[in-house]
């Protein structure tokens, strides 16, 4: 016979999986008390009211404690005869328990009971209407009756129904209504001279009905779109939208009439167009020019996440819910918020708009779950189009779905029924699911809701995988007081302890295998003790390698932390792998590096190690601890590791476009704290961040200063690499594209990004608790402007980065923090920066001689010295020639001077020159200097000349391969010749609302008259124009030939006509300080050529035709 243990569980196992013989079969198990205490934390209902945790489930304090009533007893017998208990020998025993168990739940929420259950936790307490105010405006109705001069005018209130303005107008004709064949008349819109006209028809009689507003700011606009609709106030086979003509006598009786009016102000006709200023779009006529535009409404009630909308907004919304539902089915939960009440008599009416709106999309459907939302039949239907989305998509969302079980006030409720089926039917979702409880369990408040949530799973995910999460969990707790034990011991100590830690934990392999919890696919059979460590971090964490349990499978290299809370690095890789999604989904892979980090328990967790990655400090100092402030580390560390041509190509296109996404990524979410340990590079260019501990523009503090003070983290060695070199190069302008592109795509979600942030307000992390931290993603994303608007300002931030100095200063002030005397490199490390392994006197032969040859100029594409050294081993009869810079051989000598800190070496040329540097006296000079520095070296003690660091340097590279002849002279870049003119420029050119919109984007491969890198800025006209009043400008771009503008020309006032009798001619100019502006090429668009109803974004070739 099935029972239940009297002992309080420790863990949600024990209640699940106790079966036998612990108690009686008369006892019963004794009920855990609900704690309803009034908490300080108060959340707010969408109107702002404060709300307590036991206000929200509507429970009295005292009611756990109640005695139970007869009532109570024959419901708590009946549920212990339930068929499912009874027929044990035809129930799984662990079903039979988790019925048990939900059985003895709901007896504790009677469903009859409306004091304790009423059926909504927060529901959204909005304020009755008010009589009068803003929403009794007058409407002004003039009656045209044939013989009569004047038109009878007379006022009514702006929401009255039809039936009463019709029956108004037709009293002025008939003296009895009683009289009067309803049937014969029709209602109907006539538009004329920009007035609009409701016309009440008959047939030997007309009466026109003309409404206007009273007096509006827009006194003189231009009417440029009337619309005029007829709704039915309440919820009824009536509730389509009625189309004109229509007999008066079939209109519903509760038909509401509502009038909008559009207009854009008149053009000063004696002014000139020649403001690159956006003129306003339409504005709503009408309400005294105080309303706002339902659609407007709609889209900007995303603000309602952190300040309140009107109450005219409110009831705008709501009395729209009918447009609403069929053209803007997305603002189901905005209609909702904007109901006038959630009482009792309001539910049925309600609940019928929600079961008569169409089905939203499971991303959409995710705000229903919200707290304001938590009346029971709103949840449900939200569950169900939520069950839509597929296991990766579900696996997506999984944390907001988790948090949202709070909001919830039965805990047998769709949503866990919903989790728990789809947690059977799929591993990924059970796994995460169970770390994701595990975590929820240690809430102060709603702990004990997870609780029997994580019991429920368990009991229902079966004996096998239920130990392989028993497993796991002893794992971690293993790993757990490892970590506790490295993170309190001090210097040398701290490896006594990793070494004692990490036998115990090879002692629970030797038992079994096991599976992380990153991923139930990753099964680590061992530990590759010799490869653990720790990291000097002030965390400590545990670096730990584990040896595949697939013998096809590479090492798992995973990090293990304790003492910091990981779930705002879970939140922020979530949003950056959604991010990810959407911009795959549209064709655009940035090559986003994801990995996996889990919260395994309070300020633990487990995060995947990327292979084939260093932080960019790391990276930096190989220059010196002022390599931050030097432009090419990064591009040499990919060279080293991509030596040929087309790997370095790969590399270097994988970095510009994962930098890109980065940049978008970072921007969105506010990710603070950007300092060079926080940014690592893999060996194949891919770019990526780590350790997201302030977010949400959190930014660390410099006393009152923030440390990131630029939008995103773009610097200088950066923009080396995407652009090939020191000189823009036509790849920066593709990185600008990427960039966005990215924006633009993920901006189109703004409601979706606050709608999941929104969610984990609730889960505790510091950094989202309030309003002000949404408003930061909301004010970085834009919703608001166009897409060419968020283009420009994008590209502002990029140029605001990439100027940023307080970026590099703040890489080398944690460079300085960081410095450690360390020597050199460890074994699996290189010791030189452009070497990608190391190389020792036995595998290369001894070195008999090595001198300085000759030195030889280069371009790459900027101009330097390289040192040709001959080499020449034993065994050998010809020589070998390596090609060396001055910067490598100093490299040289400063980790020689770490090696070998007693022995005396010769003495390093001084780099310090007066003048020019990468010139050819200079070159001369230093070889001389060099050929002196190398005869010594290779005099020096044994030890120094046969250690690897020497054989390593002078061991060929891929470049030497590819090196010229000894005597040849590279041909510097071309210089263009005095007049021609080369170059693209690209435009997009779009038309809307009486407006030419010209977007510069781009020039590429622009030369000059005396071959330096010019100045261009672009001038636009539309010809003909002999007063030049049409002419526009760009900002100037400095030294450059491959330009980014980014930046809109705007000519208003332009009817399609009027522009295709136009020329759109473009000319591009260097801006000269000292001299006379010169003439770079120039381009004239004929615009009777362009579909000006769409846009055309295009690359167009400069020529040399004259310019206005």
């Amino acid at each position: 016979m099935l029972t239940i243990s009297a002992v309080t569980a420790g863990d949600p196992w024990d209640a699940v999986l106790e079966s036998k013989g612990n108690t009686s079969r008369g006892s019963p198990p004794p009920e855990a008390k609900v704690s309803l205490a009034v908490h300080s934390q108060h959340r707010r209902a969408s109107t702002g009211a404060s709300v307590t945790r036991s206000h929200s489930l509507n429970i009295s304090e005292t009611s756990s404690q109640h005695k139970p009533s007869n009532q109570d007893k024959r419901k708590e017998k009946a549920l212990k005869t339930n068929g499912a208990q009874d027929e044990e020998d035809a129930q799984n025993l662990e079903i039979a328990a988790f019925c048990k168990d939900v059985a003895t739940l709901r007896s504790k929420f009677p469903n009859d009971d409306i004091s304790t259950n009423p059926g909504f936790v927060l529901s959204p307490v909005i304020a009755q209407r008010g009589d009068g105010g803003d929403n009794s405006n007058s409407v002004k109705v003039s009656i045209e009756i044939s013989g009569s001069r004047e038109p009878v005018t007379f006022t009514c209130d702006g929401n009255s129904p039809v039936e009463l303005l019709i029956s108004q107008t037709l009293c002025w004709v008939h003296d009895d209504l009683n009289q009067v064949d309803f049937s014969s008349y029709l209602l109907k819109v006539c538009v004329k001279s920009f007035e609009l006209n409701l016309c009440i028809t008959k047939v030997f009689e007309d009466i026109l009905i003309l409404l206007g507003c009273y007096p509006s700011p827009l006194a003189h606009a231009a009417v440029i779109m009337q619309e005029v609709n007829l709704f039915v106030a309440d919820i009824s086979p009536f509730s389509l939208r009625i189309s004109f003509p229509i007999a008066i006598a079939v209109l519903p009786l509760e038909s509401i009439l509502s009038l909008t009016l559009f207009g854009v102000l008149n053009q000063n006709a004696s002014g000139s167009p020649d403001s690159n200023k956006q003129r306003k779009a339409p504005e709503l006529l009408g309400k005294d020019g105080t309303s706002e535009c339902l659609d407007n409404v709609i889209l900007f009630d995303l603000l309602s996440l952190f300040s309140r909308l009107k109450q005219s907004d409110h009831q705008l919304l709501w009395d729209y819910r009918l447009h609403c539902r069929r053209d803007h089915p997305s603002s189901l939960p905005k209609v909702l918020a904007s109901a006038p009440s959630w009482d009792w008599a309001s539910m049925a009416h309600i609940h019928s708009l929600l079961h008569h709106w169409p089905s939203l999309p499971p991303v959409a459907a995710l705000e229903l779950l919200d707290s304001k939302f938590a009346d029971t039949e709103v949840r449900s239907v939200a569950v169900s189009w939520i069950e839509k989305s597929s296991d990766d998509e579900l696996a997506d969302y999984l944390p907001q779905l988790v948090q949202a079980l709070k909001f919830e006030c039965h805990l047998n409720n769709a949503l866990v029924k919903f989790l728990l089926s789809r947690a059977q039917g799929n591993i990924n979702i059970a796994h995460y699911l169970y770390w994701l409880l595990k975590d929820a369990v240690q809430d102060p408040v709603w702990g004990q809701r997870y609780e029997r949530v994580l019991g429920a799973l368990l009991c229902l995910c079966g004996s096998k995988l239920r130990a392989e999460l028993e497993k796991q969990t002893h794992l971690v707790t293993l790993l757990g007081a490892v970590a506790e034990r490295v993170k309190q011991a001090g210097g040398s100590a701290r490896q006594v302890a990793l070494q004692e830690g990490l036998e115990n934990v090879q002692n629970f392999f030797q038992r079994n295998s096991c599976r992380l919890p990153l991923s139930p696919s990753l099964v680590a059979k061992e530990l590759n003790i010799k490869a653990c460590s720790f990291f000097s971090s002030n965390a400590v964490p545990l670096k730990l390698a584990l040896v595949n349990a697939d013998p096809l499978g590479e090492e798992i290299n995973v990090m293990y932390k304790v003492g910091e809370d990981l779930r705002q690095d879970m939140l922020a890789l979530q949003m950056i792998r959604i991010m990810d999604r959407m911009w795959l989904q549209e064709g655009l892979d940035l090559r986003i590096v994801n990995f996996k980090c889990i919260s395994t328990g309070k300020d633990k967790g487990m995060v995947e190690l990327v292979p084939s990655s260093d932080t960019l400090r790391k990276i930096q100092v190989e220059y010196g601890v002022t390599g931050s402030f030097k432009d090419k580390p990064l591009a040499e560390w990919l060279r080293k590791y991509n030596p040929a041509e087309d790997e370095y190509e790969k590399a270097s296109e994988n970095f510009i476009y994962s930098c890109a996404g980065c940049c978008v990524a970072t921007y969105v979410l506010g990710i603070c704290d950007r300092h060079n340990d926080n940014i690592m590079l893999r060996s194949t260019g891919h770019m990526f961040h780590i350790d997201f501990g302030k977010f949400l523009g959190h930014a660390q503090m410099f006393g009152s200063f923030k440390r990131d003070r630029a939008p995103f983290v773009l610097t200088s060695d950066m923009a080396y690499v995407i652009n090939g070199g020191e000189r823009p190069t036509s790849r920066f302008q593709l990185f600008v594209d990427l960039c966005c592109q990215a924006y633009n795509l993920i901006r189109k979600h703004c409601g979706l990004f606050l709608n999941l942030l929104s969610l984990m307000m609730s889960s505790g992390l510091p950094e989202l608790s309030g309003s002000e931290d949404l408003k930061y993603v909301f004010d970085a994303l834009q919703p608001h402007s166009t897409d060419a608007e968020a283009t420009i300002f994008f590209t502002r931030l990029i140029e605001s980065s990439l100027g940023s100095v307080a970026t590099k200063f703040n890489f080398f002030i944690h460079n300085l923090a960081q410095l450690r005397f360390s020597g050199l490199p460890a074994n699996d490390e290189p010791i030189l920066s452009f070497s990608p392994k190391t190389y020792t006197m036995k595998q290369e032969g001894r070195i008999l001689h090595a001198s300085i040859f000759s030195f030889q100029k280069r371009y790459n594409p900027d101009k330097y010295y390289t040192y040709v050294v001959r080499i020449l081993r034993e065994g050998q009869n010809e020589p070998q020639f390596v090609f060396r810079t001055f910067d490598e051989f100093q490299e040289l000598h400063n980790k020689l001077t770490i090696l070998f800190p007693l022995w005396k070496l010769p003495s390093f040329p001084n780099k310090m020159v007066l003048g020019r540097t990468h010139i050819k006296e200079v070159a001369a000079k230093r070889k001389v200097e060099l050929s002196h520095y190398v005869h010594n070296l290779m005099r020096s003690s044994t030890e120094v000349i046969q250690c690897d660091l020497i054989y390593t340097f002078f061991h060929p590279i891929a470049r030497d391969d590819r090196a010229e002849g000894l005597d040849a002279t590279p041909k510097p870049p071309m210089s263009p010749n005095s007049g021609r003119v080369e170059g693209e420029v690209k435009l997009s050119i779009s038309y809307r609302n009486s407006t030419l919109f010209i977007m510069v984007m781009h020039i590429k491969d622009l030369v000059s008259e005396d071959g330096t890198d010019p100045n261009p800025y672009v001038k636009t006209y539309l010809l003909p124009d002999p007063h030049k009043t049409s002419k526009r400008k760009t900002k100037i771009s400095r030294k450059t030939r491959n330009p980014t503008f980014n930046e809109m020309l705007v000519y208003s006032g332009y009817s399609k006509e009027t522009l295709g009798l136009r020329e759109l001619q473009l000319s591009v100019l260097s801006a000269e300080s000292l001299s006379e502006n010169y003439f770079l090429g120039s381009i004239t668009l004929r615009l009777k050529d362009f579909d000006l109803s769409k846009e055309t974004v295009k690359w167009y070739k400069l020529t040399a035709v004259p310019y206005f």
